[in-house]
């Protein structure tokens, strides 16, 4: 890999966790070789958290990972990262960085109804005025998000990584990639180009938010090996319907690949009694499904080259195209 094993140029810089994702941030610990920072974070019993760092960070670089996540507990964290950033910027760090897996709110990115509020502006707002100054993140729901802030925002992709994991455990002599609707038509050519595999399109029709009514395939999935390919799975109705959509079309299989493997609500029932042969995701958020399907792919590796790299003012676009040696 390009650089990834060089050791980091300054010894000044910190690493921060919030409770939000402790293996990842563990994980990103020891590829940098870089202890995690004692950091206290509880709630009071009235809820209120409460930030205490337990070591010097005057004139830093700090880097705080905490991802967006959790049925009952993302406003919590999202709070957490809040707090974490202002408490860093009153104890003078020279500069603060947020690595944000799963960046919360981004399906609310626009105005689509009347009185509709576009909450991943106000995210944005709320990290700025805390005091980031920089933000790393991973597969945005709507890339348009980085013009939501006047700091810089690093939007990686988990693509280099499914890339990898696609050519080395999956049959691609009879495979074709499929997208579970039209906004995420550019994600799948983009991959098919590098596997040189056709795709196929799934148009999904909506009644409400996490409920589709219908979906008509484009393409011919016929005794084929489906590899559905999106940016998230939260309720997993998408990916269950799409399943049963493509095996009555005559799919051999279906594989579900997804950045965020969020399942929340009834997804753990529903990949339970789903046809998917094997749904992957990677480790952007804690996955807590108990299920034989499960597969992940760690991205630790692309964010801790991300931080060295941003520490030692160097490019990051390398790894827009390419995942970072093991």
């Amino acid at each position: 890999m390009n650089g990834d094993s060089e050791e980091m140029t300054s010894n000044n810089i910190k690493l921060l966790a919030g409770n939000s994702h402790p293996e990842l941030a563990e994980l990103i610990s020891k590829r940098l070789s870089i202890p995690l920072s004692k950091v206290g974070v509880y709630q009071y019993s009235n809820k209120e958290t409460s930030v205490t760092i337990g070591e010097s960070i005057r004139d830093e670089d700090v880097y705080i990972i905490q991802t967006g996540f959790g049925e009952q507990e993302i406003n919590d964290f999202l709070m957490e990262l809040l707090i974490l950033i202002h408490a860093c910027k009153t104890a003078s760090a020279r500069r603060i960085t947020a690595i944000v897996p799963n960046f919360p709110y981004a399906r609310q990115d626009k105005k689509d109804k009347s009185r509709a509020p576009i909450t991943a502006k106000l995210v944005a707002n709320l990290l700025q005025t805390a005091g980031c100054e920089n933000v790393v993140t991973m597969d945005l729901h709507a890339s348009q998000i980085q013009g939501f802030f006047r700091i810089p925002v690093n939007n990686l992709y988990a693509e280099p990584s499914v890339l990898h994991y696609i050519r080395t455990k999956t049959d691609l002599d009879n495979a074709i990639l499929v997208s579970p609707d039209a906004g995420g038509a550019k994600r799948v050519a983009y991959l098919a180009d590098k596997l040189d595999l056709n795709f196929a399109l799934i148009h999904k029709e909506r009644q409400k938010a996490n409920e589709v009514s219908k979906m008509v395939l484009v393409g011919d999935v016929t005794n084929k090996t489906c590899l559905i390919v999106d940016d998230m799975a939260d309720t997993c109705g998408t990916l269950v319907k799409a399943c049963d959509t493509l095996l009555e079309h005559g799919a051999k299989e279906v594989i579900a690949i997804v950045t965020h493997g969020i399942f929340s609500g009834s997804a753990k029932e529903k990949l339970k009694n789903s046809k998917l042969a094997r749904i992957v995701c990677t480790n952007t958020v804690p996955v807590e499904l108990d299920l034989p399907i499960i597969d992940q792919i760690d991205i630790s590796p692309t964010l801790a080259e991300a931080i060295r790299r941003l520490h030692n003012g160097e490019s990051i676009s390398y790894l827009f195209t390419h995942a970072p040696s093991e």
